[in-house]
């Protein structure tokens, strides 16, 4: 595994991305978008400064319920069809959840628009969902085409069973879960493990939507 990989928002202040690239991060997300209006607004300066950096950037969108196809355009439209993009999806403490359909319909529309589907990062949330709904293998969900980022502050992650292998690991939020915490350049923040080689990780940013060959995980919960 290689821990070379945060997440960040305009909750986290970055004295310098050249600092974050050289204590050994190679990509950052950033939120870009929340439901069918939100921007980040720190994304559009924080994109320049990473990809200024050198370093692998990539964006998210917090899922809420409603519109879908509103919000995967939305996404698009603030991050582009370029970049690599990850549904966040995760009960919504402002207002209503996105359901599990919605999550659906969010990735089938990145996919028409991009030809690549995107990352889903989730934690308990996609596993209720999962359970709640009957399914149990990957024919029974489109999110299964996904690769999945799983935020778990454990020792190890549980992978839900649709998929047979995680790519990300979200191991902590910068408190919660072990350490290491923090980055030059940032402090404490949200740290994720990547299920590979660095090699590995630039060729899976690269392609956009690739499925790592992964090493050994716990059993699905």
């Amino acid at each position: 595994m290689l821990n070379a990989v945060i997440d960040i928002s305009h909750h986290n202040q970055v004295s310098s991305f050249d600092t974050v690239r050289q204590a050994g991060i190679l990509g950052v997300f950033h939120k870009a978008t929340q439901g069918p209006g939100y921007v980040d607004p720190t994304f559009a300066q924080n994109r320049t400064r990473i990809l200024d950096a050198g370093l692998l950037f990539g964006a998210y969108h917090f899922g809420t319920a409603g519109d879908a196809d509103a919000q995967a355009e939305h996404l698009l439209s603030v991050a582009g069809k370029d970049a690599l993009l990850v549904l966040d999806f995760e009960s919504n403490p402002q207002g209503g959840s996105m359901t599990l359909d919605e999550a659906e319909q969010f990735v089938h529309h990145i996919h028409q628009a991009t030809g690549r589907y995107p990352g889903l990062y989730s934690g308990a949330t996609i596993k209720q969902a999962l359970t709640a709904a009957g399914i149990t293998s990957p024919a029974q969900t489109e999110l299964s085409k996904c690769w999945l980022w799983v935020a778990q502050y454990a020792t190890a992650p549980l992978v839900a069973k649709a998929w047979s292998s995680w790519t990300l690991w979200q191991y902590t939020d910068g408190a919660a879960g072990s350490g290491p915490y923090e980055v030059p350049g940032v402090g404490r923040c949200d740290r994720d493990q990547f299920n590979g080689t660095a090699e590995q990780l630039q060729a899976f940013w690269k392609q956009g939507s690739a499925i790592v060959a992964a090493a050994p995980v716990a059993e699905p919960a």
